[in-house]
């Protein structure tokens, strides 16, 4: 996930990874991250094949794959750190005038070394503590499996250091390291007071310091992370020792192996030109029709996402290939990015998403049943979005288009059917029980592999390399956010306030209706500030409990908060997936803007019928 939104990033990207300043020091960690993927693939692939082949599963390959995951995740995120790639809101940053940004960025930075620098002698800790503890069956020290985190913080502080003295001036720098110890201080000196606020003082440190610390431009990752460990310190008696705990924890769910497979299947589907197949057979089908080519465009995301499961490479892959014709015919940039955005945010239920592989770790819910549910779900809001282009496509242009010959149209198919085949492999083999989502996920990277070998030009060494490492980078960042939020959701859980929540949901008129309402209130808002899994993975702790106690089935209510979540992604003037949607397509922001409001409302329409209707969400499980 290289490409990066305007307001919503850490950075832009350097075209040339070469100049970046711990480019020399981070090669060699980049190969090893790359051999660890390709080993996480192998370990996966062997166990399967012990299990349906040769009918004797393999009871320490788990094992294996849950040691180089852990450390795949922490040496991700040091190079996903380099690259300038962990997710960050730059809004706020860039009102600021120039001679300020610098000093505030510099600010950041050392907030986050400061975390590190706090973190590292309690994870030294665990990792000690570990070594008493041994593995089922390889009867090896845990040690050697949790040694990644303290090695990863220490690798991420020295990166952060020689990013901090070679893009900063020394004065900002020290102003910087003042003003966080200034604050440490302070938050020293008052810790009695904040001991006595009892949950004031959580609020305090878990809304406060993490929206100081996005506005500032810290990764999200670790604004949780600061919040939480400034709760810990200086407002209770828990040890930050805890903490470490929950990270680890939260970054090594054996059903999380399968996040970074289904990641390397959507740079597989890259480079291989797979997904622009399947969106060549769709135009040849469909695109002579009056809004025939945003039915393609909507289709392919759809179907594009059953075999990626990252909407940064569905929007990459299907935007490229259409755009130039939808141009043609008179369709409006803007139009397109709004369609493009809210398509992307419709195919996000689309087995394998990503999203519902994460929902079903944190909040122990049948991934099968949440993919069955998705796909459903995903075809109510495709319907919605449809029938809106069909009218603003009212007075489209036609002139000059003609059906596609029946001729082409086998060509296309023949070449898109082994692209068109996966997507059904992935969701029938998860939903029938046949194969685990890590299991199908690992089988779904070989069949890619073998298909673009085979028929769509191959994969060089060096290509396969490259998205081992830019894998093992989003991975990371994607699971270091998932530590911090869950360290957090804990706090938040063991302070009470899950009860309060409650509590406070009964007493609502209404009854269920009014918790479901304020459920999507309070995930579009999130979708909007903390991008979709930080949301998800920081209140799914909390609100699924309370939706049980209500009744509500809890695959039904995870289809509403994610597709509320993800209409909050979309929706502008903040949420990420807008920005990025307007950076795929080149098309200015503020140009988009008023186009995706009808395109969004449609989404809710979706969504309130999703609500409503439960049978939508369950009635295929």
């Amino acid at each position: 996930m290289t490409a990066a939104t305007e307001d919503f990033v850490i950075g832009e990207v350097s075209e040339n990874l070469d100049a970046r300043p711990g480019s020399a020091l981070m090669r060699p960690v980049e190969v090893f991250a790359a051999m660890l993927m390709a080993a996480v693939v192998i370990l996966l692939l062997g166990g399967v094949i012990s299990r349906y082949v040769i009918n004797t599963p393999l009871v320490w390959v788990e094992e294996a794959a849950s040691i180089c995951f852990i450390w795949l995740a922490m040496l991700g995120s040091a190079i996903a750190l380099d690259r300038n790639e962990h997710l960050r809101l730059t809004l706020f940053l860039r009102l600021l005038p120039q001679r300020l940004q610098g000093a505030v960025e510099a600010t950041a930075l050392m907030a986050m070394a400061a975390f590190l620098i706090a973190m590292l002698p309690a994870t030294y800790e665990y990792a000690y503590e570990e070594w008493f503890i041994t593995s089922a069956a390889l009867h090896i020290p845990n040690t050697f499996r949790v040694a990644g985190i303290p090695v990863g913080f220490t690798m991420m502080l020295c990166l952060l250091l020689l990013h901090a003295f070679r893009g900063h001036s020394v004065s900002n720098v020290v102003l910087g390291a003042v003003v966080v110890g200034a604050m440490a201080l302070v938050f020293w000196f008052f810790s009695d007071m904040f001991l006595e606020a009892g949950n004031a003082s959580l609020a305090f440190f878990l809304i406060v310091i993490v929206a100081l610390g996005l506005a500032a431009g810290v990764p999200i990752a670790f604004c949780f992370g600061l919040g939480t460990l400034c709760y810990l310190a200086f407002a209770s008696f828990v040890p930050v020792y805890v903490m470490v705990g929950r990270m680890d924890e939260g970054m090594s769910s054996v059903i999380l192996l399968s996040v970074p497979v289904f990641v390397l299947l959507g740079c597989i589907l890259d480079k291989t030109g797979m997904g622009k197949a399947i969106v060549d057979f769709l135009g040849s089908l469909i695109g002579h029709v009056k809004a025939g080519m945003s039915y393609v465009l909507l289709s392919s995301l759809f179907i594009v996402s059953g075999i990626s499961g990252s909407k940064v490479s569905d929007m990459a892959t299907v935007a490229p290939a259409l755009f130039p014709e939808m141009k043609r015919r008179g369709n409006k940039p803007p139009e397109m990015i709004a369609q493009l955005a809210t398509g992307a945010a419709m195919a996000d239920t689309v087995p394998p998403s990503i999203v519902l592989i994460v929902l079903g770790a944190v909040a122990g819910i049948s991934i099968a049943d949440l993919f069955a549910s998705g796909f459903t779900v995903a075809i109510v809001l495709l319907l919605v979005l449809m029938a809106l282009a069909r009218f603003r496509a009212r007075h489209e242009s036609m002139a000059g288009v003609r059906r596609a010959p029946l001729k082409t149209i086998a060509q296309m198919l023949v070449i898109a059917a082994p692209a068109l085949v996966l997507p059904f492999i992935i969701r029938g083999s998860v939903s029938s029980g046949i194969a685990t989502a890590t299991e199908v996920s690992t089988i779904a990277v070989v069949y890619g592999l073998a298909i673009g070998a085979i028929l769509y030009g191959g994969i060089s060494l060096r290509d396969i390399y490259k998205m081992l490492v830019e894998t093992a980078a989003m991975s990371g960042a994607i699971l270091l956010i998932l530590g911090t939020a869950l360290s957090m959701a804990w706090a938040i859980t063991q302070a009470g306030v899950g009860q309060t929540i409650a509590d406070f949901s009964a007493g609502l008129p209404g009854g269920v209706f009014s918790f479901i309402a304020m459920s999507i209130v309070i995930f579009l808002i999130l979708g909007c500030v903390l991008e979709g899994l930080p949301a998800l993975v920081l209140m799914s702790p909390l609100m699924f409990p309370i939706a049980a106690s209500f009744g509500l089935h809890p695959v039904h209510y995870a289809m509403i908060v994610v597709v509320a979540m993800n209409i909050g992604l979309m929706a502008p003037p903040i949420g990420i997936g807008f920005y990025l949607a307007c950076r795929i397509g080149n098309v200015a922001p503020d140009e988009a803007l008023r186009a995706i409001w009808p395109y969004i409302l449609a989404l809710i329409v979706g969504l309130v019928l999703i609500a409503i209707f439960p049978w939508i969400s369950i009635g295929v499980l």
